[in-house]
C-alpha cells in the first residue's frame, strides 16, 4: 500500500486555493516523492516531483519571496 506522510498545509489568502505537501512512498519501491496538490475550488492539480526538482522550485520561490520582502511588497502577515 503507497503511504502518504503530511509536510504542509496551506491556504492562498487570495483565490483560497489549499495547497497540501506529503510525502508519497510507493508500495513498488524506488524514489520518495513530494507530492504536490492544489485545490481550487472542485478542481484539482496534483503532480509528484524528485528531491531535486523539490529543491529547485523551493529555492526559486524562496528567492521570489525574498525579493519581495526587500522591495516593501510583502504579503499581509508573511514574513
Amino acid at each position: 500500500m503507497d503511504q502518504f506522510t503530511p509536510i504542509a498545509h496551506i491556504t492562498v489568502p487570495w483565490g483560497r486555493q489549499e495547497i497540501e505537501l506529503q510525502e508519497v512512498e510507493f508500495a513498488s519501491g524506488g524514489v520518495r516523492l513530494l507530492r504536490v496538490r492544489i485545490r481550487e475550488g472542485r478542481r484539482f492539480t496534483i503532480f509528484d516531483i524528485d528531491a531535486a526538482s523539490a529543491q529547485a522550485w523551493g529555492a526559486a520561490m524562496q528567492g521570489w519571496a525574498a525579493r519581495q520582502a526587500t522591495s516593501g511588497c510583502a504579503a499581509p502577515g508573511g514574513e
